[in-house]
This record gives C-alpha cells, sequence and structure tokens, in this order.
C-alpha cells in the first residue's frame, strides 16, 4: 500500500475537475478514475482496446478491471481474457463515509455528515458470488482498497425528504486505509476473522459487520474455494472451520 501515491492520484483528478469547473464532469466518476491513477499513473496504458473489449488498464500482459458494483456484468470480459492475460479486479470499498446532500431544484449542498456504517473487506463477496466459477483461475487476482469517501446524493428520492431512492451523484475518495491484494485461493483466509474458530453464518455476520444474508453468500464463496469447511449442522445451519492444510 502506498498512500502516498494515492494521495498524488487524487490531487491529479480533482485538480482536473477543478479546471473543469467542478466535480462529476469527467467522462467517468471521480473514484474510479483517481483508483485507475493510482494503480498506473501513465494514462497511456488507461482504456486499451484488447480483444473487442476496453481494458481499464492494460500493460505488460496484466489486465486490471476497477469495478464498484455489477461483477456479472464482466463474466464475457473474464471468460475472454484470463485464458491470455493477469487479471486484476480492483475493487473499492468505503471504509469511512461522509454524506452531503443537493438540492436538485435549488443547487444548495448541506453541511457533510458521517455515515455510522463502516465498510469491511467482506463487502466484496456479495459482488464475488456473481463471477464465482472464475475465482480459481489462476491468472485472476483480486485488490480490495478500504478508502475514506465523500459522497454526494441528489435529493430526488420518493420519501418525504426526499432521501430514499435518491441517486448518487459522485465519490470522492479522501485517504486509503487499506489496500488487500488476494492472488489465490488460499488468500481469502484472510477474510475469515481469526477470533472465529468454529462458526456458522450467524458468528461471521456479527465478526465481519456483515447482514446474515450476506455471510451466508460470503461463507457460501470461501466454501467454494476450499478456504472454509463444513464441519457440522446445527437446525438448518452449517458449522464451519477454516482448512488449516491445503485446500479440499
Amino acid at each position: 500500500m502506498d498512500r502516498t501515491s494515492f494521495q498524488l492520484a487524487a490531487a491529479k483528478i480533482l485538480s482536473r475537475e477543478h479546471e473543469n469547473h467542478g466535480i462529476g464532469t469527467l467522462g467517468e466518476k471521480t473514484l474510479h478514475a483517481v483508483i485507475k491513477n493510482y494503480i498506473e499513473p501513465d494514462e497511456d496504458y488507461h482504456e486499451v482496446p484488447l480483444e473487442g473489449y476496453v481494458a481499464d488498464i492494460y500493460r505488460d500482459g496484466h489486465v486490471f478491471e476497477v469495478q464498484t458494483a455489477n461483477f456479472n456484468t464482466m463474466r464475457d470480459k473474464l471468460r475472454t481474457f484470463l485464458p491470455l492475460y493477469k487479471v486484476t479486479i480492483v475493487y473499492p470499498v468505503p471504509a469511512t463515509k461522509w454524506l452531503r446532500w443537493i438540492d436538485v431544484e435549488t443547487g444548495e449542498v448541506s453541511e457533510k455528515r458521517k455515515s455510522p456504517k463502516r465498510g469491511t473487506p467482506q463487502a466484496v463477496f456479495r459482488e464475488l458470488y456473481r463471477i464465482k466459477p472464475f475465482l480459481k483461475d489462476p491468472n485472476l487476482s483480486l485488490r480490495i482498497l478500504l478508502i475514506d469517501v465523500e459522497e454526494t446524493r441528489l435529493l430526488d428520492g420518493w420519501s418525504y425528504d426526499k432521501k430514499k431512492g435518491s441517486h448518487r451523484n459522485d465519490r470522492v475518495p479522501s485517504e486509503l486505509v487499506e489496500d488487500l491484494e488476494i492472488s489465490c485461493p488460499e488468500d481469502y483466509r484472510m477474510l475469515v476473522p481469526p477470533e472465529l474458530e468454529r462458526f456458522d453464518s450467524k458468528q461471521y455476520a456479527k465478526a465481519t459487520k456483515l447482514t446474515v444474508n450476506r455471510a451466508r453468500t460470503a461463507l457460501n464463496v470461501l466454501y467454494d474455494l476450499g478456504v472454509v469447511e463444513r464441519v457440522d449442522k446445527v437446525g438448518n445451519a452449517y458449522i464451519y472451520e477454516v482448512v488449516e492444510y491445503g485446500l479440499s
């Protein structure tokens, strides 16, 4: 992890946006642009046509795809790229998030407020489930970036305060908190909290701050990767342990 490089990438993009008279004037969102410049500062290697697609970054036989959501849209691209290139999916998770609201009628922007929710690396499992058949491919790796962000949202929702159902305008990163690299199935063990020895989905959810449903999805992926094994069942709940010696 290189926080200095991340800050330089953020300063570069924000300066460019300032010159263009405001956030959101780029062809891509701020967070996505900053991450691309953090991973590869030389923009000659950005947006490279490759095998009928456009790679976010391509250099020396290595593709980087910055994906904030909807991993299912990557399936065809992965199916094409993985037999030919190393591919790293870069997934940002808001660690601490500050919110500002934009009044769509007046343009007024509220003071920022800190969201009570804090992101964890395990948030990635919701997306990984969508590309589960590709996760064991030796050419596929993952980088999870925990980033403090300031998010602006439009007051255009359906609730009385116009917040529920609102649309996100942009996310501006302020600090890189953690940069986790997962290059093989065994590396996913870092996403099982060390205090968990024999556990069910509810205990995993509590330790990782996921909902129980998302914890079940995470454990489904970890089980498929051979990182955890099912050692018992209590009622309808599986009991898991981390696989200690090799993959199952």
